[in-house]
């Protein structure tokens, strides 16, 4: 694994995470918003993930290129990415508002599904998680310079 594979490693988790906080911003946005253009009310939406892996094709020209150590190894992680934005189809709660425009014939108006509790959790780690990809960055700059002086030496 190269220096800069760390840091592309993290960057990658950084992309993922700050979709992630996106969605968990427009979630908490549209807690009350009963009508979309879709109709109906507003269904949260999750980020999906999958972990990024070396190519075949990149393990071929490594070994081409003479990495002796190619045919032994398994195949690198090299991040992670988002592959899909899904929504949470579950019906949100009923809530009696008979005065509400969106009000059925009971008088009882569906809400989104989203729930705040869940959602401030999911920040909460969406945050740690860019906090750490952060910090592996810094720690990999770290070293490089280290190394670089190291050599100079």
């Amino acid at each position: 694994m190269a220096f800069f594979d760390a840091m592309n490693i993290s960057a990658t988790g950084l992309t993922a995470q700050r979709l992630r906080m996106d969605l968990i911003s427009e979630n908490i946005a549209n807690v009350n918003t009963t009508r979309t253009m879709q109709g109906g009310p507003f269904r949260r939406k999750t980020a999906l993930f999958q972990e990024i892996q070396e190519t075949p094709f990149g393990m071929l020209m490594k070994d081409t290129m003479g990495d002796d150590n190619v045919r032994r190894r398994a195949p690198l992680g090299m991040g992670v990415r988002v592959t899909n934005v899904v929504q949470d189809l579950n019906p949100g709660p009923m809530v009696y508002d008979p005065a509400h425009p969106d009000a059925n014939a009971e008088g009882y108006v569906e809400m989104p599904n989203v729930n705040i509790v869940e959602e401030m959790v999911n920040m909460i780690s969406a945050s740690r998680s860019y906090e750490a990809n952060i910090t592996a960055i810094n720690t990999s700059k770290a070293m490089m310079s280290r190394t670089l002086e190291i050599a100079r030496g």
